[in-house]
């Protein structure tokens, strides 16, 4: 293999977040039917407030709202919350916390009811309203949940997926079609394929924040910035990689990484990634940063490869299969990461904290 340069991302991304598009603004509140609701109300007001005395106290916030209901726009954190839930999880709605005199009230008082998720979806809920009522301290959370979302392209028997798995997957992927400005036909992805549904939205993302930088650079007739590349990775949807034991934090299962270009397969067969193929302007926008930015010493230097990784300082390691020097750019918001290096190494060493000797 030729050399391979390496761009590590230091910002803060994570593989679920919806934080872009535009906040849509609310409809204006039906009328219809309120009259109903209020006659169909089991409470008046003052006997719905007398019930709510020290029920904040009992059913607080998620601590990650620090404090503030929620509005339109759900936080990523419930977002990765909720795609966690099954069928069986066990939950537990505050009771009567919705007001009299309105339709959800009579509605909350129905599906209040439930106590596992599977039991809320029959009762006419969904995602949207677990989201909603989650939010605002309306459900506990008694458990079990998965360790990650449910990501139906790796599973091969469509069989054992229950009606939370599917409502859950469709919601999701309307959800990140409409905050990313995606359409559903873009998230498509295929049975067994690397990549999640939420992955594929943010590379998608950097792949249209990528094709935008490079085309103001071309325009404004500069070069490719550090906080174009910075941008561009913040969008990226990185893998979660748990093969690179050579450089996995001790107590890690994965690390954030992805190498695009040329790789070589544990047969030995030399391809090109597939997420290089599908995302060409985000490989040419880093190609072009390090091109602009090489420095004269080094002009004649060329690589085959990019390691993309985020968020973690790798251990002491020796890489394996690089021929020749590697180039090394750190970006985002971050304190240390230093980098130390042994350019005498023989490979005589095994144990190399004995390096540092």
């Amino acid at each position: 293999m030729a050399p391979k340069a390496r761009v590590d991302a230091a910002a803060s991304v994570q593989p679920l977040r919806l934080e872009i598009g535009e906040v849509r603004q609310r409809k204006p509140r039906s009328q219809a039917g309120r009259a109903e609701a209020k006659a169909a109300a089991k409470m008046n007001s003052v006997e719905w407030k007398e019930l709510q005395v020290g029920m904040d106290e009992q059913w607080p916030l998620p601590q990650y709202m620090n404090g503030e209901r929620g509005s339109t726009k759900f936080r990523e954190e419930t977002y990765y919350t909720v795609t966690r839930w099954q069928t069986e999880t066990r939950i537990q709605y505050r009771p009567h916390a919705k007001a009299p005199g309105s339709k959800s009230h009579i509605r909350y008082e129905e599906y209040s009811k439930a106590t596992t998720v599977g039991e809320a979806l029959a009762l006419g809920t969904w995602p949207v309203d677990w989201c909603w009522d989650y939010e605002r301290g309306f459900i506990k959370i008694l458990g079990p949940i998965r360790d990650e979302p449910i990501d139906t392209s790796k599973i091969t028997d469509e069989s054992i997926l229950t009606d939370v798995d599917r409502a859950i997957e469709y919601w999701y992927r309307r959800e990140l079609a409409r905050n990313f400005g995606l359409s559903l036909k873009d998230l498509s992805v295929g049975r067994g394929s690397s990549e999640s549904i939420p992955m594929r939205a943010h590379r998608l993302v950097a792949q249209r924040g990528a094709k935008q930088r490079l085309e103001a650079a071309d325009r404004e007739c500069r070069r490719i910035t550090a906080e174009d590349v910075r941008l561009t990775l913040q969008e990226w949807g990185f893998a979660k990689n748990a093969s690179r034991e050579n450089v996995r934090p001790e107590g890690q299962e994965y690390v954030f990484s992805d190498t695009v270009g040329l790789l070589r397969d544990r047969q030995g067969d030399i391809h090109v990634t597939s997420s290089a193929k599908s995302y060409p302007e985000v490989v040419r926008l880093l190609n072009k940063y390090l091109s602009d930015h090489m420095p004269a010493e080094m002009a004649g230097f060329k690589w085959t490869s990019l390691n993309l990784n985020c968020n973690y300082a790798a251990k002491l390691h020796r890489d394996g299969s690089n021929f020749g020097p590697s180039f090394l750019a750190a970006f985002g918001d971050f304190e240390g990461g230093q980098l130390n290096a042994w350019p005498d190494d023989d490979r005589h060493v095994d144990k190399l904290e004995h390096l540092k000797d």
